[in-house]
């Protein structure tokens, strides 16, 4: 149980350093002025297709001059042997004193061997909400049409704490943790976000039909949140009805907020609404720092051949341009993407085209140069 006590003094200390104005300051709000500054953003490339879309991220905002410096750290479990650290304590510590970064896809051994770096990076950063939204892609033709949701999911505990153990041969036990601070604060959060975002409700998914004191709990908090935003309708809703929902008509939802477990399968389902993690952005967002990233694979069959689509990071920076407050520059480098996308002369072969990463990069900057002439 030492693991178990650890990892509830860590969430309790990080309870109190939560107030108000840290929500305040990751969420995007237009009506705040844009600082006059150059930023450092910390980069973790990632393995597989993540050197090539990261690289086309970095294109990209230096054509639209964005005020933008980076500090680059390669990351991956190649590069380090069973037992050490995962993530040098160098680079987490840029994340931290810079206060954003941007991570492409980052390989996990199934089964065995490491940790998952995601896990690490969002345990060792606090970054305690995942925040995807889900937004029909102009020209990317799917069985929905003006899909618009948004999953806040709690990112630092529930079945994912890493507290299980082997009884004996045969049989695994694992607990699922909730904790009071922690599902207080992810549900600011979804009210917050839903607040400063103009959106009109906010669900809160669970399953407490059968786990009654974790998902309870969890639900004991929602309801406690909601209490303070009377403008924003506030509901309750089984997971698996949730997904009902969202498979037959997804504009009965608006921003979600659950538990990780939950949050991790419903953000996957809503990306499959628009076209696929391909063009799903990603933000984890914490108390003192952010880190966007690329929810999808490594796709190790393409990578080094310049066949990736960045879409995904692309959409995900934007997420940390906006916390910065440079939304004229995110407005530009999004109708750029999305201008590309819908004239469908420029796509690459996972969206039906023959472009490769470099050409598709390069259509982008082309509308971005002629935004800003």
């Amino acid at each position: 149980m030492n693991g178990f006590v650890q990892y509830l003094k860590q969430v309790q200390g990080y309870s109190k350093l939560f107030t108000i104005r840290s929500v305040d300051r990751l969420v995007s709000n237009r009506s705040l002025s844009t600082a006059s500054q150059r930023y450092t953003v910390t980069l973790f490339p990632g393995d597989g297709i993540g050197p090539e879309i990261s690289q086309a991220v970095q294109d990209v905002f230096a054509a639209a001059k964005l005020p933008i410096d980076w500090e680059v750290y390669h990351v991956s479990t190649k590069s380090v042997k069973p037992g050490e650290d995962l993530i040098p304590k160098e680079a987490l510590d840029a994340v931290k004193r810079n206060g954003y970064g941007l991570k492409g896809p980052l390989e996990t051994p199934i089964g065995k061997g490491h940790k998952s770096l995601n896990l690490t990076l969002r345990k060792a950063l606090s970054l305690y909400a995942n925040v995807r939204p889900c937004v029909s892609v102009p020209g990317v033709k799917t069985k929905y049409e003006n899909v618009n949701v948004v999953t806040v999911r709690e990112n630092t505990e529930g079945e994912y704490s890493g507290l299980e153990h082997m009884v004996y041969p045969g049989v695994v036990e694992m607990i699922k943790l909730i904790t009071r601070q922690a599902s207080l604060r992810v549900a600011r959060y979804a009210f917050e976000y839903a607040k400063n975002n103009q959106r009109k409700m906010v669900t809160a998914v669970h399953k407490a039909t059968v786990m009654k004191r974790a998902d309870g709990l969890f639900l004991e908090c929602c309801r406690e949140v909601a209490q303070e935003y009377p403008n924003i309708q506030y509901e309750e809703m089984l997971i698996d009805t949730c997904a009902a929902h969202l498979v037959q008509n997804p504009s009965r939802l608006d921003v979600m907020v659950m538990p990780n477990l939950y949050g991790d399968i419903i953000s996957d389902l809503c990306a499959g609404l628009i076209g696929g993690l391909g063009l799903t952005p990603s933000g984890n967002m914490g108390e003192s720092c952010m880190l966007a990233e690329a929810v999808h694979g490594t796709a190790p069959d393409i990578a080094g051949k310049n066949l990736a689509n960045p879409t995904a990071l692309l959409l995900s920076s934007l997420m940390m341009v906006r916390q910065m407050k440079l939304f004229e520059k995110a407005d530009i480098i999004e109708n750029a993407i999305y201008d590309v996308l819908k004239e469908g002369k420029v796509r690459t072969r996972d969206l039906g085209g023959t472009a490769t990463c470099t050409d598709y990069t390069l259509a982008i900057v082309d509308k971005i140069h002629k935004s800003l002439e």
